[in-house]
């Protein structure tokens, strides 16, 4: 790992947040570098850190939960810096984002197994120890990270079809309202958002999400030029800039796409295929040329994915079996057609939030900073017992929103969640928000009921949110839409103390 302001630093999960000698950076806002920044000069790893406050409560319980916690973000051969002896406070959110970032990526291939093979090595198809899947034991990757944790090289693959699957009796009547809008000459948007806040049916998501992104025109006569004509245009930018992945302006930024993308094996078993990790370093590689303000930023892989799926989809014969699609028998011009949609959908998104990844993401410390204070107003206790075990919000929050939920739930389930963002008015910026406070205020007993800085930390960091279904966050929208009704128009709860 290079020392601060070494050579070789690289971007991070949203950055990485420096001091310089002991002054914090003036202001609200702290800077954070994403891969087209330069860090800011740091003193070298071997010189010694400034000492911490004797019996400082704060510092013991971090670094007694910075040595026993593992990562669920990559497999720890990555550049995040680790800072030591940081105070924990409001005002140094800075250095307790950082170490938390290194805290919350490490892959369960460092995990011992009491003799069973983990997924770095051992026996293909084996499922870690129950042990390691109860929210205390130190895992890697959340309980609800994805639909299945551990390997699955024993699973058939699943086939692809170039036809239309029969739709479930069950979705037909919704199916039917949908297909009324979407074949509208001149479609009525707001129409189409509100059929859409309550989930779509999986026969006309991937069109919907096109269309609620921004990307496909409501006409739909020129649904298919637009559609000829971007493509063509993304596979323009490959031709142009692909090849300078290796210069030296680009070089860092690519590595680190590639390791980030080479990381989501873990959690992706999609992303196993050797044509989808090359799909995804495109993609993200092409937005970071396109977008030097912030350039690519760790975290923002995991934003490719629900796109990628949801078109994927269309060719795909069982939900469940998506991840596990054999992508050899799709057509290499399909393949391409769900690359350049991804593409255009994931730009879309991040054109609505990206003051959470240019220099010093303010918009990441500002809906962490609104969440505290929405939390503190609507559940008092929860916000006390967070406080008094010197838990800050940032040390958890911050992955809920440079990863939109990516890592907390299932992809099922983020799928159906982003039905509503996109349904939503500025729904991945601040409806976000409300969802992240109705999250926290779904497990306010759970919490509550640990006792320490550890125990609140592990059961934050690794929800028990496996078995979520669309029931579950149909109840989760629905109370962040009474939040949002109650507060959005109430600017005291997000006044800074």
């Amino acid at each position: 790992m290079s020392a601060p302001g070494g050579p070789n630093h690289k971007g991070s999960v949203g950055g990485v947040y420096f001091k310089k000698g002991n002054k914090s950076v003036p202001g609200s806002i702290k800077p954070v570098y994403g891969a087209q920044h330069p860090p800011m000069q740091s003193k070298p790893a071997s010189m010694p850190t400034t000492p911490t406050k004797k019996g400082s409560k704060s510092n013991d319980s971090f670094r007694d939960y910075e040595n026993k916690t593992s990562d669920a973000w990559d497999d720890g051969d990555d550049d995040l810096v680790t800072m030591a002896n940081v105070q924990l406070s409001m005002k140094d959110v800075e250095s307790t984002a950082l170490t938390v970032l290194h805290n919350h990526s490490q892959s369960q291939h460092r995990l011992p197994t009491n003799g069973a093979s983990n997924r770095g090595g051992g026996t293909a198809g084996s499922s870690p120890p129950r042990s390691q899947q109860h929210h205390h034991a130190h895992t890697g990757p959340g309980i609800g990270v994805r639909l299945a944790q551990h390997t699955r090289n024993d699973v058939p693959k699943t086939h692809v079809r170039l036809a239309q699957m029969p739709v479930p009796d069950r979705e037909a009547s919704k199916l039917d309202k949908f297909q009324s809008v979407l074949s509208t000459p001149n479609m009525n948007l707001d129409e189409l958002a509100k059929l859409s806040w309550s989930g779509i049916p999986k026969a006309v998501r991937p069109v919907t999400w096109k269309i609620l992104s921004g990307y496909l025109p409501g006409s739909i006569d020129r649904r298919d030029p637009t559609l000829q004509r971007k493509r063509k245009e993304y596979f323009g930018f490959i031709e142009q800039y692909f090849d300078t992945r290796h210069s030296e302006p680009h070089a860092n930024t690519f590595r680190q796409i590639q390791k980030d993308c080479n990381r989501m094996v873990n959690v992706l078993e999609l992303t196993r295929e050797k044509t989808v990790q090359e799909i995804f370093e495109r993609v993200l590689f092409i937005w970071a040329i396109r977008h030097p303000a912030s350039g690519y930023v760790q975290g923002m892989n995991d934003l490719v994915t629900p796109f990628f799926v949801v078109f994927l989809t269309e060719w795909i014969e069982n939900d469940i079996e998506t991840e596990n699609a054999d992508l050899n028998e799709l057509p290499k011009e399909k393949l391409e057609e769900i690359e350049a949609d991804s593409f255009w959908c994931m730009s879309k998104l991040l054109d609505g939030i990206q003051d959470c990844y240019t220099f010093a993401q303010p918009g990441i410390q500002l809906k962490v900073n609104r969440l505290q204070e929405l939390i503190k107003r609507i559940d008092a206790p929860l916000h006390a017992h967070l406080m008094n075990n010197h838990v800050e919000y940032l040390q958890f929050a911050f992955r809920w929103m440079n990863n939109l939920l990516m890592r907390e739930m299932p992809l099922r389930c983020i799928i159906r969640l982003w039905d509503t963002y996109l349904a939503e008015p500025e729904g991945f910026s601040a409806f976000h928000l409300y969802v992240c406070a109705a999250l926290i205020c779904r497990f306010s007993q759970e919490i509550k009921s640990e006792k320490d800085f550890q125990g609140i930390m592990m059961f934050l960091q690794n929800l028990p949110t496996h078995h979520w279904q669309n029931q579950d966050i149909g109840l989760l929208l629905a109370e962040a839409y009474k939040l949002k009704y109650m507060f959005a128009d109430a600017p005291q709860h997000l006044r800074k103390q």
